[in-house]
């Protein structure tokens, strides 16, 4: 089992759709996947189709049963056009009460833990995180084996870009406390990218100059994205024949050369 967070310390970057799009994609290939909401918005549990509940909350602070937290996702909303998926999605959804977890539970590996029960059950976990740097995201940390850093090519999601970096280096003197292995950069994915623009072309050279082929493939920006949000379907089932689908596939196997890249480090 993998589990992975998309982090940026910059909100409206793209997390909540690539988070979905990538659990998505790996269930309709054939593995078994969990969505995990770990945002006080929501927008990961409204993203796919779910009304805010206290999922994350009620797993971690009143040590509620897997069963009783999660949610399956229906493939008829992330499948593309007649084909079969062949794997499953769940969902852990998030409310409100998730932004009070850290002050509720003294347990700094709770969602580690937890997250350990599933081995041998679920393939991945997708982890979608909130903006604002908080005790809860020290807790994700600690979960976590690799990080997927969404971006726009913009001064204030580089800024937030580098914050993230810093937080991961924070909190990797305390995960080796616990003898546990160093958080994987599994890459940095340019999002809502305007080509046509100066500066974004500017900035994504800058990025690609810095930090070489841990830049994957840029996602442009496009109305379909929103659009196949706002009805709670993937990208390739809302809108198949279109470009943003086309880049949405690439993401998942760009996800997957990475991952791959990442267990055969380890090895």
């Amino acid at each position: 089992m993998r589990i992975v967070t998309l982090l940026n310390e910059k909100g409206g970057v793209g997390k909540t759709t690539l988070s979905f799009h990538l659990a998505a994609g790996l269930a309709v290939i054939g593995l078994r996947v969990l969505a995990v909401d770990a945002d006080a918005q929501g927008s990961l549990t409204e993203t796919m189709g779910f009304a805010q509940a206290p999922g994350l909350y009620d797993l971690i602070v009143r040590e509620q049963a897997f069963r009783n937290v999660l949610r399956y996702v229906n493939p008829e909303i992330y499948e593309y056009p007649n084909r079969r998926v062949k794997g499953q999605l769940f969902l852990l959804p998030s409310n409100i009460e998730t932004q009070s977890i850290a002050s509720n539970s003294a347990d700094a590996l709770a969602i580690a833990r937890r997250f350990a029960e599933l081995e041998g059950s679920i393939d991945f976990i997708i982890v979608d995180s909130s903006p604002t740097p908080s005790l809860l995201h020290g807790a994700v940390y600690m979960a976590t084996d690799a990080i997927l850093y969404p971006t726009q090519c913009e001064y204030l999601s580089f800024r937030g870009l580098q914050n993230s970096f810093h937080h991961r280096q924070e909190n990797e003197r305390y995960r080796r406390q616990f003898n546990f292995a160093p958080i994987k950069n599994l890459g940095i994915v340019p999002t809502m990218y305007r080509g046509r623009t100066l500066e974004h072309r500017e900035n994504l050279a800058e990025l690609k100059e810095t930090y070489g082929d841990r830049v994957w493939r840029e996602i442009a920006q496009s109305t379909v994205w929103t659009e196949s949000s706002r009805v709670h379907r993937t990208i390739w089932n809302y809108a198949p024949s279109s470009p943003a689908a086309r880049q949405g596939w690439v993401l998942v196997k760009q996800f997957l050369e990475a991952i791959s890249y990442v267990a055969s480090t380890r090895s």
